[in-house]
């Protein structure tokens, strides 16, 4: 919703047309250009990160795992 309110607030400069709109337009180009890409990136990331942490969390439960097999080894000593 952020990004969308940003893009509409720099539609103006990327459309505009007048005095000085040859120094403003590609500014408001990269704007939207910018936020595009960054949402774009945003939405692919995110459930990437979240996969390798849910994968993460897996293999901590997984009692064959090296990890489980020293703590289990470090519990057994005391």
């Amino acid at each position: 919703m952020t990004t969308m309110a940003a893009m509409l607030g720099a539609l103006p400069l990327a459309l505009g047309f007048g005095d000085g709109a040859e120094l403003r337009r590609p500014l408001g180009i990269s704007i939207i250009g910018g936020l595009i890409v960054s949402q774009i990136l945003t939405l692919y990331t995110t459930p990437v990160i979240y996969l390798y942490l849910d994968r993460f969390r897996r293999r901590d439960r997984d009692p064959h795992s090296r990890l489980a097999r020293h703590l289990g080894g470090l519990e057994a000593q005391a």
